[in-house]
């Protein structure tokens, strides 16, 4: 397998960039035909990113082209937010991002999507989309709306979303919230549409402020969240849903959150702190390395790695220095 990674800066959105970052990954991979591209520009190249996907098809002597533009890209090299620039994953022999097959729900999607273009239909594999486990990214600007644009194939996507299956490869896929749990689930009693109103029977406003005494200042609501689920035990074994506190609301001691609540499901409160997002990404990573030897009878080590961002982390969020790629 030979499997290697290309970034490219520069001062505005030159097609070269693209040329530029996967010649450089083909030359670390020592190959002169690749199989595929993973190719990700920044928001610079978004309105138009056909000249660059050219470029990009031309240097890797393919027309397997998958990407989509994104505010913050990296490699194992650096991460850049605010420059022109191009990251390339250059794929070689077997190793090639295929078409995903129509019956395998155990196959593992490397899926990318616009904000306009997600649904829970295909995101679930329900009705006619492909089934699958899907993991991936979401295109956009700082703020998540746009510029945006999503490609495969070395073309844009009309649907706003694309995936493929890693063909020739065994892997493994988890996420990595990153957050401190300040309360223990509880069963939501009363809720309307956004509004939380009571958690096992006491206003929601008074049980946040409650999980909150152990932190050492007022509310801080831009690192609250809302992880909630279907059960206790499924907020415990991490297969949950998050949502975003709004605002606490003194008038009648309830909560809103930016996703709909509905009574009968559990809640807990959580904060984003950085000590603990290290903590969990580097547990996470352990415990990847672990399954991927148990699948292959503790005879492969990593070859690759993917890592997908949330905007809320990144140097930024450390004060400086990006902990999760490091």
């Amino acid at each position: 397998m030979k499997v290697a990674t290309g970034l490219a800066i520069g001062r505005e959105a030159n097609p070269n960039l693209a040329a530029q970052a996967v010649k450089q990954a083909m030359q670390a991979a020592d190959i002169t035909i690749a199989s595929s591209v993973l190719l990700f520009l920044t928001p610079e190249f978004a309105r138009d990113p056909m000249p660059a996907l050219r470029a990009a098809a031309k240097a890797a002597s393919c027309t397997q082209i998958m990407g989509c533009s994104a505010p913050g890209i990296f490699t194992e090299q650096d991460w850049i937010l605010d420059a022109p620039a191009a990251a390339a994953l250059v794929l070689s022999g077997e190793v090639a991002l295929v078409r995903p097959s129509t019956k395998d729900a155990n196959q593992l999607l490397l899926t990318l999507a616009a904000p306009n273009a997600i649904n829970t239909t295909w995101m679930s594999g329900a009705g006619m989309s492909v089934p699958g486990i899907r993991f991936g990214g979401v295109s956009g600007d700082a703020i998540g709306q746009g510029p945006f644009s999503v490609w495969q194939n070395g073309k844009g996507v009309v649907a706003g979303h694309c995936e493929a299956v890693l063909q020739g490869v065994k892997g493994v896929v988890a996420a990595a919230h990153g957050l401190r749990m300040l309360s223990t689930p509880k069963l939501v009693t009363k809720a309307e549409a956004h509004d939380v109103q009571m958690l096992a029977d006491k206003p929601a406003l008074k049980v946040l402020q409650r999980a909150c005494d152990s932190i050492n200042e007022s509310i801080p609501l831009h690192r609250i969240m809302a992880v909630y689920a279907e059960s206790a035990e499924a907020i415990a074994a991490g297969d949950y849903q998050l949502a975003v506190l709004v605002s606490g609301n003194d008038n009648d001691q309830s909560t809103t959150l930016s996703k709909c609540i509905e009574g009968g499901q559990f809640l807990c409160w959580a904060i984003r702190e950085a000590e603990a997002a290290q903590e969990d990404l580097q547990q996470t990573a352990v415990n990847l390395d672990g399954r991927l030897r148990l699948q292959t009878n503790n005879k492969a080590q990593p070859d690759f790695g993917l890592l997908f961002s949330c905007l809320g982390r990144g140097p930024y969020f450390y004060g400086g220095v990006d902990r999760d790629l490091s």
